[in-house]
């Protein structure tokens, strides 16, 4: 199944800490948590970033978030919206931030009072994972009352592709290495964004490498799911990254969808781990 693109999530670079959007990736409304909203913190630099260069004399709250999250919640309701998730995610990596912790705890407690339905989700790039302490809160988070769905970004099979899409200072072995650590403790969903880099897609090798390092994660029988996207929205980095004909993409899943069959990859509720494509 492909799903198709929404709208910009531009109002992040205005400095918005809580923002609405609709997202491709959680079929409807998310309410975003952004704990930069006075600049772009993060350990990647992806050429198809989305996230313009900006700067704000904001600084970011814990209170100030409560109050906000509460406020478009409350907005949702009004006009009979059903929230999807409230997500962190934002401009940068949220486990870099110092306020990370106390704001998941924050967002947490809101989201049990006011939309009990609704996921609890974290996007990171999994760097975060080289530290012990966030590695630890994740884990509990995963796995604890919070119940928090993390969707763990995986752009490449191969330090050389790694080094494209993400140009990330962080060592590609020690990465994955952490990656592979925790997938053995807790719960999360894999995701990969497949676009071309200076013209090129991604090559045969690194495709297959890819896919291999995917169901060895597999293996650890935690995974929830897979979610393969394509460059949907413009990014400072234009053209170094540019989008893929969909059948790329949904070439990718099914043959990912056949590996994990053969291996007899399942989901512990013995259902095939979810492969889907968002364009």
């Amino acid at each position: 199944m492909i799903i198709g693109s929404v709208e910009n999530h531009r109002s992040r670079e205005g400095g918005a800490m809580v923002y609405p959007v609709y997202s491709r990736r959680s079929k409807g409304l998310s309410v975003g948590i952004n704990l930069f909203p006075d600049r772009k913190v993060c350990t990647f630099d992806c050429p198809y970033c989305e996230v313009f260069p900006f700067q704000t004399d904001i600084s970011f709250s814990v209170d100030t978030m409560a109050e906000t999250l509460r406020g478009v919640l409350a907005e949702a309701r009004d006009r009979s919206e059903t929230v999807r998730d409230i997500c962190f995610s934002g401009n940068g990596e949220p486990t870099v931030s110092p306020f990370f912790p106390a704001a998941l705890e924050a967002a947490a407690q809101i989201r049990s009072e006011l939309v009990p339905q609704a996921a609890l989700v974290l996007i990171t790039n999994g760097t975060g994972l080289l530290k012990d302490e966030t590695f630890e809160l994740l884990r509990c988070a995963a796995a604890g009352s919070e119940a928090l769905n993390i969707w763990l970004k995986l752009d490449a099979g191969t330090e050389g592709w790694y080094a494209q899409m993400d140009c990330s200072a962080v060592p590609y072995d020690r990465l994955i290495a952490a990656i592979k650590a925790f997938a053995r403790t807790a719960p999360f969903t894999l995701q990969t964004m497949i676009c071309a880099i200076n013209g090129a897609p991604p090559p045969p090798p690194e495709a297959a490498a890819w896919e291999r390092l995917a169901l060895e994660l597999a293996a650890s029988g935690r995974i929830a799911a897979f979610q393969i996207y394509g460059k949907a929205r413009p990014s400072p980095g234009d053209p170094t990254a540019s989008s893929l004909p969909a059948p790329v993409l949904e070439e990718r899943a099914v043959s990912l969808r056949a590996a994990l069959n053969a291996a007899g990859l399942y989901r512990p509720d013995g259902k095939p781990i979810p492969v889907e494509v968002f364009l």
